[in-house]
């Protein structure tokens, strides 16, 4: 007696497994050469600056112990964002900031550079996505000393400070406004003045 190919569970395996294989290689195909070469690049050991890293604390003193920093236009791209859009708040809400902007760059729904993700939309009404950029005031940096200071955390955060106050978002707003999006957004911190979201995962519809 010969079994039928349609009830052969070989045959099923087999197709879900091209199937499964075709899904894997159109995803990596989505991804960008720069983000895909990032997330492939083996870990650095922890030492000397590194180590700085690795050991954050989120307070003044400690941060205002640490070396002055020459940012590269990464760094400086979110020392800016965070100026603007954090100076006011605590250390560790500017940290928090800062996570929200990385987790953007290393989601494929976001530009793949922190510079990319902070200008977004820029120039258009209502489409950016760091209100500073798209508000018609100049960015003009007064604060030189709370500058320094964020330049620090963008330094630190930029070179693979931890991101485990936020739990993965890629959103926030502060307490004094509502948006439409934050009642979809599953909330995942509450730190000083701002409300943390992270996207919802989208599922498809088959």
């Amino acid at each position: 007696m010969t079994a039928s190919q349609s009830n052969d569970p070989t045959s099923v395996l087999d197709t879900r497994l091209t199937q499964l294989l075709g899904a894997e290689k159109e995803a990596l195909g989505a991804v960008s050469s720069r983000r895909l070469q990032r997330l492939t690049q083996p870990l650095r050991r922890m030492t000397g600056s590194n180590a700085r890293v690795a050991n954050i604390r989120y307070d003044a003193e400690w941060l205002d112990a640490q070396p002055a920093v020459e940012a590269s236009a990464e760094e400086a791209c979110l020392a800016e964002a965070l100026y603007f859009e954090a100076r006011g708040e605590s250390i560790k809400g500017q940290f928090a900031v800062a996570e929200v902007i990385l987790n953007r760059v290393a989601s494929s729904t976001y530009p793949d550079t922190v510079c990319g993700v902070v200008n977004q939309g820029t120039g258009r009404k209502f489409q950016c996505q760091f209100t500073y950029t798209c508000d018609g005031l100049a960015e003009v940096i007064r604060e030189k000393s709370a500058y320094e200071r964020l330049k620090k955390i963008a330094h630190l955060m930029v070179n693979g400070g931890p991101r485990n106050l936020t739990a993965g978002a890629t959103h926030y707003h502060t307490k004094a406004v509502n948006p439409r999006w934050a009642r979809r957004f599953p909330r995942t911190a509450t730190i000083g003045v701002h409300y943390f979201y992270r996207q919802p995962t989208q599922l498809s519809q088959n």
